[in-house]
């Protein structure tokens, strides 16, 4: 299978990846995988001190962006966009937090200037501790904190998914980590990881992304990508017709593995987009898409009702 850097390179103008590929030769660094921007909210949270949340803040981009997380290597271009917007609900005591975040990633679509976005995710159960200027220490295979853990597999989650979006599975190795991970976190009955108290937190994204008999939805995140947006400005007619594959293979799964945390998750990230795209073309194809549409995802009936409304 082509690596990352390759596939990413047909994304790229070619003067920039002469540009890069010089500046390889002559010795410069390759840049990590993410570009990860980290925002911490704490509006919440009374103190006099708040230094502690532009440190959290900084140490958390840090770990993200500064750890080689695969064996590839990427120019700084073919970094992976993403953002954790993390919101402080409780401060227990100092350095005890509670908190939700959003998890969003990107991916650019070629031959334009638009990102997809991959994961549009909510965790409302994050607790950890944290103290300013401490060390974020994390080892595969270790569970050394829950903080570091947590904001690892994000970290593998949203590599995962870049992959599986330019190569068929192509993200598998790093959705095992992100659920060895889960797997490390059992033992200490931590909020977010437990497989009985919750079927939309951490353990159930990760095991659905691991789980052979989901695999037609991941293998429709790269059809979906490389069949049909990667090559939307030049037929859309064409592009159309990929997704609604894409979406009746969803179906199947969906019948097997009812309202499952990954279709879910397809749908929050996919939403808006799909409703632009079904908003035009052939009206027998915008009426199925919207029928599938309102079936797998009906919290967003009304939304998707532009589909087949719209001029």
């Amino acid at each position: 299978m082509p690596s990352y850097s390759e596939h990413m390179r047909n994304f790229l103008p070619p003067l920039i990846c002469l540009f890069v590929i010089l500046l390889s030769g002559y010795g410069f660094s390759e840049a990590q995988e993410l570009n990860c921007i980290v925002k911490v909210n704490a509006s919440q949270i009374q103190t006099s001190d708040r230094r502690v949340f532009s440190d959290m803040e900084q140490a958390f981009t840090r770990f993200m962006n500064d750890r080689k997380w695969t064996e590839d290597n990427y120019s700084a271009e073919e970094r992976i966009n993403c953002t954790l917007n993390i919101n402080i609900n409780k401060m227990e005591s100092i350095g005890s937090f509670e908190a939700t975040v959003q998890v969003q990633s990107v991916r650019p679509v070629y031959n334009s200037n638009y990102e997809s976005v991959l994961l549009n995710y909510a965790d409302r159960e994050w607790q950890f501790n944290y103290i300013e200027s401490q060390p974020l220490e994390y080892t595969d295979n270790t569970f050394i904190s829950n903080l570091t853990s947590m904001l690892a597999y994000y970290a593998y989650m949203i590599l995962g998914l870049d992959y599986d979006s330019f190569g068929e599975l192509g993200g598998t190795p790093y959705f095992q980590k992100a659920f060895d991970i889960v797997s490390n976190a059992q033992q200490f009955d931590l909020p977010g990881w437990g497989r009985l108290k919750n079927n939309r937190n951490r353990y159930w994204l990760a095991e659905n992304y691991t789980n052979g008999q989901i695999e037609g939805i991941r293998k429709g995140i790269y059809a979906y990508h490389r069949q049909a947006m990667d090559i939307y400005s030049e037929d859309p007619t064409k592009s159309r017709q990929e997704i609604v594959k894409v979406l009746k293979a969803i179906q199947k799964v969906d019948e097997i593995f009812p309202r499952s945390i990954i279709t879910i998750s397809f749908f929050d990230a996919k939403s808006d987009e799909l409703i632009n795209v079904f908003s035009k073309g052939e009206m027998n194809v915008r009426k199925e898409a919207y029928d599938i549409l309102s079936a797998l995802d009906p919290s967003k009936r009304d939304e998707y009702k532009s589909i087949i409304t719209s001029n």
